[in-house]
């Protein structure tokens, strides 16, 4: 069974990179970071958790508002680091933990917190800024890692309870894990700044100082706080401390702090906090009950002959394919595919199985691979075939057929609009 063993939060600014890749450790100005972040990676190492749940925000990144979610849980296999203007920083990128990660989405799901999932996204300063320094990494990364991006730049974003909560619901979806792994969770962002406006460059260190107090002590106190209260208190994108309470509830309510620092050198009061966990083990009753609200919603399903309901697992396993297919919906793409099938399917990297599937137009095959549906009607529509074509092919059945045991046997139909080829190829 997963345990948690500690926690830690620390924040994110990007002078933390700025001052490890400029390799300032030994400047007085910048040393200070170094020092405050050497006991957490003292504690990392002298611990070796198996894998990490970092709590974090993006900063417009990887995450654009056509598309922004309050909670996105990280369930693939390697994140790579961002480009945030400049290039990337020259780190390696960092292997996830899906079978970890589809747990607690499945975990956080049943305990009615509506997640997003992501995949093959970078991940910027906001994660990337504390790992280089809590962690030695030239010959890779020690652990993999679940991210948990919170959606905190644009508003209305989660509360201090919500995130509270969250971390509470995290607990309980890593102990239900069956496997034995040791889970950090490193809550990252603040403290004290604001970075727009006129109010730019504000900081509070004795908020700050309270601060650090009551995550401690009395988290719940804050989590009683507005976001108002928390950009007022610490500067307006100082509110992304709620993140750190997404830590402290994945905790126990007593904690042993290990570790506290604190400097202000520019922009962002720097912190960092280092928890031991003393949460006891579940009792079999909590496991069993967490289990069965995880399994609640599906159970049944697999006694369905014929259906294949696209789980986490699966979309990880088939996200190549499934990415590949969903690039047909760019005109472009599209005719770069009908010009030559198998150059683009081999410049995309698609394995020889894979390219064979999409070759031979096995429907059924596809599917029993990894494909989603929605994706293989686009497939069909770009090279000439109609959903009836799929359907019919899904249950072992000749177009016509399949249509005789329609109410309108006649029906041919796709999801294409006008870019529709004369007829089916195959």
């Amino acid at each position: 069974m997963a345990r948690i063993i500690g926690g830690i939060a620390c924040s994110h600014t990007p002078t933390i990179g700025f001052a490890h890749d400029k390799h300032r450790r030994e400047d007085p100005v910048w040393g200070p970071i170094f020092a405050g972040f050497e006991p957490a990676r003292q504690w990392l190492e002298a611990h070796q958790p198996d894998v990490a749940v970092v709590v974090y925000n993006d900063h417009v990144t990887a995450f654009f508002f056509d598309h922004y979610s309050a909670f996105a849980l990280g369930v693939g296999e390697r994140f790579e680091v961002a480009d945030e203007g400049g290039g990337p920083r020259e780190l390696p990128g960092i292997a996830g933990h899906p079978g970890l990660a589809a747990h607690i989405g499945e975990s956080l799901v049943a305990d009615e917190f509506d997640m997003a999932f992501f995949q093959d996204r970078p991940l910027d300063h906001g994660c990337f800024s504390p790992l280089s320094v809590l962690c030695r990494h030239d010959g890779g990364w020690p652990f993999p890692i679940v991210p948990l991006q919170v959606g905190v730049v644009q508003a209305p974003s989660p509360s201090a309870r919500r995130c509270y909560r969250l971390g509470q619901a995290l607990r309980r979806a890593v102990e239900s894990y069956p496997a034995d792994l040791k889970v950090v969770v490193i809550a990252t962002g603040g403290l004290s700044h604001q970075v727009h406006g006129e109010r730019a460059g504000f900081n509070n260190p004795g908020w700050d100082a309270e601060f650090l107090e009551l995550i401690e002590h009395d988290p719940v106190r804050l989590t009683e706080m507005t976001l108002a209260e928390l950009a007022t208190l610490g500067g307006f994108e100082s509110a992304e401390v709620v993140m750190w309470l997404v830590m402290r509830g994945a905790l126990s309510a007593s904690v042993t702090r290990r570790h506290r620092s604190y400097y202000l050198p520019s922009m962002t009061g720097i912190a960092t906090l280092v928890f031991d966990n003393h949460s006891s083990p579940p009792t079999p009753g909590e496991l069993e009950r967490q289990r069965a609200r995880i399994a609640q919603q599906s159970s049944g399903l697999e006694a369905l002959e014929g259906t294949y309901p696209f789980t986490l697992q699966r979309s990880v396993k088939a996200y190549r394919i499934n990415k590949f297919l969903h690039g047909l919906v760019d005109p472009a793409s599209r005719e770069a595919f009908r010009a030559d099938e198998a150059g683009a399917m081999r410049d995309h990297g698609l394995n020889d199985v894979e390219r064979d599937l999409i070759l031979a137009r096995d429907w059924r095959a596809l599917l029993h691979d990894g494909v989603i549906f929605f994706l293989l009607e686009k497939l069909a529509a770009v090279v000439g075939q109609s959903n009836l074509h799929v359907y019919a092919a899904m249950r072992g059945q000749s177009l016509s057929e399949f249509q005789k045991t329609r109410n309108a046997p006649g029906a041919v139909y796709s999801v294409s609009g006008r870019d529709q080829p004369a007829g089916p190829r195959r």
